[in-house]
């Protein structure tokens, strides 16, 4: 029975509530300042002295003035790290918490993810002060632009923990697509061509995405009350997957598969894939990080959810076949695509579809260990990948151009940018000591105990993580290898907002040695989605 406290449930609001507190006191912030009375509007701040460097030009130019308003956005990651971590503590100690009638439940899948959105968010907002300081500089950014960066970075965190923390499916849904509505703004944020043309792409695919993943949760809904479940209680996930075996099969096949269609569009999985390399390489580096790092995992999260009501209706057969063809094809169209990738960006995007189709893959194995893997594999990849895509933030900043060909001997020119994103790029290739070795190694030996059909997919998956692999490395080390350009000069003063990645890096190589306390957490969360 779950448990239902005033306790529990400020503890499932204050995830969603203190982002959107920080969202409207940016809000009212911004419309008071004296530059929105001054008609400054849309147009961006030149700074004296700092103008926007060509491409490939030597970085001459000072530090960038960080300003200490950004630097309340950390507010709210530190709300959610410390809800998630009462959250953990009770589930494991009571069980699953509810509040609000059910509407907020956390268990501990829900305590988890909520770590992880924390962590991830920690991250990308502790490294947007250096971020917005160097757009201020470069004349790409007005405080009213920045103003509004802060506002839709909260407001999307708050709909991530909505999608996390909800119990039921119709309010999940709502929460998902409210991530799509906030992001499109964000990955146009320099209201660039490419960056427009790619908050489109992103809109309208993702859209259709959302609009199957509707679509699949009506039918489960028509379902549950051909069942005989209440109106009340038939989107509602804990019912469903106690009464799955009363859903008639037909309709609970085609609703799962439109699901997992619907929310794969949002997780990068093929067929509705197509936004992802657009949308992570042109919205601003710290959103990049937020997208890659959670926003995918929380979209996975949620297949996750269907996926235990699905395996309880019509056995582990269908979902299994489904999401291991998803992954293997996934993974395929990403290491080929990392194979002749010459943007870095777009290559950490394509990165984040491989260990996607992994994560897919071990859900399709679906044993306690692979299941096990992958929530590892999700809170390493967020943290690796967050740290990457910060750092590639600050190295086009740096270089001013996102071309690999046009970057080289970064470790000579700037060590600290080099080194992080040399780190983090070394995690995500699955390298001890950092926790995708130990996930990445769970997720081969579930798929080879798994029976001989699962074991030739692992085999073939692993053999296009090499390729993949190769490609990753090859051009990483193109960028940070060698001496620096000769008009480069000596090395520069050490950047600015380094430590958050560093700390990201820290936590990813804490994890693949041991989880200590979070042992029995992800345990009891791949127990959570696990075979019932």
């Amino acid at each position: 029975m779950p448990y239902q406290s005033g306790g529990a449930a400020l503890l499932l609001a204050a995830p969603v509530a203190a982002p959107l507190v920080i969202a409207t006191a940016y809000a009212l912030t911004g419309t008071r300042a004296p530059y929105a009375q001054e008609g400054e509007h849309e147009q961006p701040v030149v700074i004296a002295d700092l103008p926007v460097r060509p491409a490939g030009e030597p970085e001459s130019r000072p530090v960038p003035r960080q300003h200490p308003a950004d630097w309340a956005a950390l507010a709210s990651p530190v709300a959610i790290l410390l809800c998630g971590s009462l959250l953990a503590a009770g589930v494991l100690g009571q069980g699953p918490r509810t509040a609000f009638s059910g509407l907020l439940r956390a268990d501990a899948l829900t305590a988890w993810m909520l770590l992880v959105v924390g962590a991830v968010a920690l991250i990308a907002c502790g490294a947007s002060p250096a971020y917005l300081a160097g757009e201020r500089a470069a004349g790409r950014a007005s405080e009213r632009t920045v103003w509004r960066y802060h506002v839709l970075v909260q407001s999307f965190l708050a709909a991530m923990c909505l999608a996390v923390v909800t119990a039921n499916l119709g309010v999940l849904w709502v929460a998902i697509e409210a991530t799509t509505i906030v992001t499109a703004f964000l990955v146009g944020h320099r209201r660039t061509r490419t960056s427009v043309e790619a908050a489109w792409k992103y809109v309208v695919i993702c859209s259709a995405g959302i609009a199957l993943a509707f679509l699949g949760t009506v039918l489960l809904y028509y379902a549950a009350r051909q069942a005989g479940i209440a109106e009340a209680w038939a989107l509602d996930w804990p019912t469903l997957a106690a009464h799955a075996d009363r859903l008639d099969p037909s309709v609970t096949r085609l609703g799962i598969t439109l699901v997992i269609l619907g929310f794969g569009a949002k997780a990068g999985l093929i067929p509705l894939h197509a936004w992802l390399p657009d949308a992570h390489s042109q919205a601003p580096a710290p959103v990049s990080a937020l997208m890659s790092g959670v926003l995918l995992s929380v979209a996975f999260a949620a297949i996750l959810r269907y996926r235990a009501i699905a395996d309880a209706a019509l056995g582990a057969d269908f979902t299994r076949v489904l999401l291991a063809g998803i992954a293997l094809l996934t993974l395929a169209l990403a290491a080929g695509l990392l194979l002749g990738q010459r943007d870095y960006k777009r290559m950490l995007a394509y990165s984040s579809m491989e260990h996607m189709s992994l994560i897919a893959l071990g859900a399709a194995i679906g044993s306690p260990l692979a299941l096990s893997a992958v929530l590892l594999h999700i809170a390493g990849h967020g943290l690796a990948k967050s740290a990457a895509f910060c750092a590639s933030g600050r190295i086009l900043h740096l270089t001013g151009t996102s071309r690999i060909g046009r970057v080289n001997g970064l470790l000579a020119r700037a060590p600290s940018v080099g080194g992080v994103f040399g780190c983090a790029v070394v995690a995500l290739l699955a390298f001890p000591p950092f926790s995708l070795f130990a996930s990445e190694l769970g997720i081969a030996r579930a798929g080879f105990a798994a029976g001989t059909a699962l074991a030739w997919v692992t085999a073939a998956a692993l053999l296009l993580v090499l390729a993949a692999f190769a490609a990753l490395a090859a051009r990483t080390a193109r960028m940070l290898l060698g001496p620096a350009s000769t008009a480069a000069g000596s090395p520069g003063p050490a950047e600015p907002g380094i430590w958050p990645l560093a700390l990201g890096l820290i936590a990813c190589a804490a994890l693949g040695v041991g989880l200590g306390p979070l042992t029995d957490l992800l345990h009891a969360a791949a127990q959570a989605i696990g075979d019932r």
